[in-house]
């Protein structure tokens, strides 16, 4: 059944080789495969794959990883050229690029360059330290 298989997402780009850079360079991110039809990506145990599509990115965040230090991830991308979003919502609401949304849950958001709105998650017990 569907609850042993593994999954990954797939994320829509309109120029294949701008997102190949984007996540290889900027993100570190590894290449898997390369096929005509676009490109999948290593990270951690999980794979994603980006493809050229004429279709619009959404505005809900398209995937997420869960990072050990939020403030730490932040800073890295950041010194990267990134720029993370600031969201006043409920539920949601940013300082520094931070949000917390759970007791022990902290959330950030950045986009790539065709607009994948992409985010880090921090869960535990220990609270982002400010930087």
């Amino acid at each position: 059944m569907l609850n042993d298989a593994g999954t990954y997402t797939t994320l829509p780009v309109t120029e294949l080789e701008r997102a190949r850079r984007f996540y290889s360079e900027t993100l570190g991110m590894r290449e898997v495969m390369v096929t005509d039809g676009g490109i999948m990506f290593a990270s951690g145990a999980t794979q994603f794959f980006v493809y050229p599509s004429s279709f619009r990115a959404s505005g809900h965040t398209q995937m997420s990883w869960t990072v050990p230090d939020i403030r730490k991830e932040v800073a890295e991308l950041r010194g990267r050229g990134l720029k993370f979003e600031e969201f006043d919502v409920p539920g949601v609401k940013t300082v520094d690029g931070i949000s917390q949304v759970g007791p022990n849950v902290w959330t950030a958001y950045f986009k790539d360059p065709d607009g994948n709105l992409l985010g880090l998650t921090q869960i535990g017990e220990r609270t982002p330290e400010a930087s």
